[in-house]
């Protein structure tokens, strides 16, 4: 059973005659009437009573036309459906995002492609950079943003954007005289990081590392926020990603550069390498690209 052959069976019936059912399929009669017969064959039953210039359902034909519409429906919405989906006229894009990079890189381009694709629904799920990969693997989302390293082959990583690591210091704090702070005045300073688990947190606590550094780690949140209300609060310095640090708000702690190397991260997209995002998380990928890939902040 061939859908062109549901289709003949559903014209012939409508107009009441295989020659002007042909016309309306765009195919010669003597094959339209092939098709039928060779589906009546198939089911073991006439679908039509044939008259000289009429066709009429049978018992049978009239039972198998219910399904036979239902089933050409379905086929039809289901590619009204992908094509929506093509042209972005609906659909949704599920992305995962570590909760550091969310609150301040996606409200804008969210804005953006919603003002563009009104029709294509935007679900974001929040997560550490371990749960991201498995959601990543799991296809539960069509792509992640996340930031380097990320050490899995299976994975598709692209670079969107990189960012300085800037120095939080409390109001009034004595290194806040300095332009740019030198590795060596961190020496003895009461640090405050992401808490285990999430990347920068290890991302900080790397770069000590590579700089011979041993602060003492005073308090641990799992939510910049929190840790720059901290820090503003005096109780401890922290480094706090650039966009994380463009806010106005006179709550918020003083930000400095590091002598250069400056600490950085890299923002990056990944998604299974055999699972590469559809067009709508291409389009969206491409507005995140447009807004910060251009520059360094």
């Amino acid at each position: 059973m061939e859908m062109h052959q549901l289709r003949y069976v559903v014209a012939v019936a409508r107009t009441g005659n295989f020659s002007r059912a042909a016309e309306q399929c765009h195919v010669a009669q003597p094959s339209l009437s092939q098709q039928i017969q060779k589906l009546e064959g198939e089911l073991g039953e006439r679908l039509f009573d044939r008259m000289k210039r009429e066709a009429k359902l049978t018992p049978h034909g009239e039972a198998f036309l219910r399904h036979a519409v239902r089933i050409l429906e379905e086929v039809d919405a289901a590619k009204r459906e992908a094509t929506d989906a093509r042209d972005l006229h609906r659909g949704t894009v599920t992305l995962g995002v570590l909760p550091t990079i969310a609150p301040y890189l996606l409200p804008e381009v969210m804005a953006q492609f919603t003002e563009k694709f009104p029709g294509v629904e935007l679900v974001v799920q929040e997560d550490t950079t371990a749960r991201l990969l498995k959601l990543a693997h799991g296809c539960e989302i069509d792509f992640a943003l996340a930031s380097q390293p990320i050490l899995d082959e299976r994975l598709e990583v692209k670079k969107l954007l990189s960012e300085e690591l800037l120095l939080a210091l409390p109001p009034g704090h004595p290194l806040t005289r300095k332009r740019t702070v030198a590795y060596a005045d961190l020496e003895g300073e009461r640090l405050i990081v992401m808490k285990e688990g999430h990347c920068l947190g290890d991302q900080v606590l790397s770069f000590c590392d590579r700089r011979n550094l041993h602060p003492k780690i005073s308090f641990r949140s799992a939510q910049l926020e929190t840790i720059q209300a901290l820090v503003a609060s005096g109780l401890g310095i922290s480094l706090i990603p650039a966009m994380a640090a463009l806010n106005n708000r006179e709550d918020l702690p003083e930000y400095r550069s590091l002598q250069s190397p400056r600490p950085e991260r890299t923002i990056v997209a990944l998604w299974p390498k055999q699972r590469p995002p559809a067009r709508a998380a291409n389009e969206f990928l491409k507005l995140v690209e447009a807004r910060f890939g251009s520059s360094r902040h």
